[in-house]
């Protein structure tokens, strides 16, 4: 196993601790669309931040994953297999899903065979739903900090399929018919410690160690101690979502 595969199967153990989660609200909105709700397919399940989500919303869930320590430690849940896999092909027999959906991992995919995949496996009302959410907002002194870390000391070590994040998934290719929808951010109350956990999940700053042999995080953490205060505040962490939602067949 190489590439983006071996830089999640590493920091494996930060997504299950650190990435958050995303609203009830937003679930709701994607199951709407759906005319039945037996099975879904979940790719790019990491850990499970949108499986329980959708599990409490459909009869089964297949969850699947390229990295295999990201299986491992998912929780177990009821209706759900987790499994090693990708986008681009499945063992999921035809005809049968009822939704796609992939929370932050799509712009990893290669779309096209991915769309050929959803086309196979997607029964005829069957419903696409990609999202992602952009780096965390939480107040200007403490985003400024982060943002040095994501555009300054980071950069360069960013996968170009990143810039699709950035882009609220926007310049994504998305060969489905489109359905509008506004999907609801992802409200949460952070501590510091969870920020720093959190920072030290993205994938350039697993680049950066790999590269360097040092944490990029620790360049920062200084000026982002001083900018949250008491270690022991909570504060209110946004993270914007962006949603791209359609039809398989059209």
């Amino acid at each position: 196993m190489s590439g983006i595969e071996d830089a999640f199967d590493r920091v494996a153990d930060g997504y299950a601790s650190f990435r958050p989660h995303y609203p009830e609200t937003l679930f709701d909105q994607v199951a709407a669309c759906c005319t039945s709700r037996d099975l879904a397919w979940e790719i790019g399940c990491g850990s499970g931040q949108a499986t329980t989500g959708l599990a409490s919303r459909f009869k089964r869930v297949e969850a699947t994953d390229p990295a295999p320590s990201a299986i491992e430690k998912a929780s177990n849940c009821p209706g759900v297999r987790f499994s090693v896999g990708r986008a681009e092909s499945s063992p999921l027999a035809a005809e049968t899903v009822d939704l796609i959906a992939s929370a932050q991992a799509a712009h990893w995919f290669d779309m096209t065979a991915f769309a050929r995949e959803a086309r196979r496996v997607g029964n005829q009302n069957a419903i696409v739903a990609l999202w992602c959410y952009d780096r965390c907002l939480i107040e200007p002194s403490i985003d400024a900090v982060t943002s040095h870390l994501y555009k300054d000391i980071l950069k360069g070590y960013w996968d170009p399929r990143r810039s699709h994040v950035d882009a609220g998934y926007t310049t994504l290719p998305f060969p489905f018919t489109e359905i509008d929808i506004n999907p609801p951010n992802i409200v949460l109350e952070w501590t510091l410690d969870h920020l720093l956990g959190y920072l030290g999940t993205w994938s350039a700053a697993e680049a950066y160690r790999k590269r360097t042999g040092e944490k990029p995080i620790a360049l920062i953490e200084a000026d982002l101690r001083e900018a949250w205060g008491d270690p022991a505040t909570t504060r209110t962490t946004i993270c914007p979502v962006s949603m791209r939602l359609g039809h398989v067949h059209g």
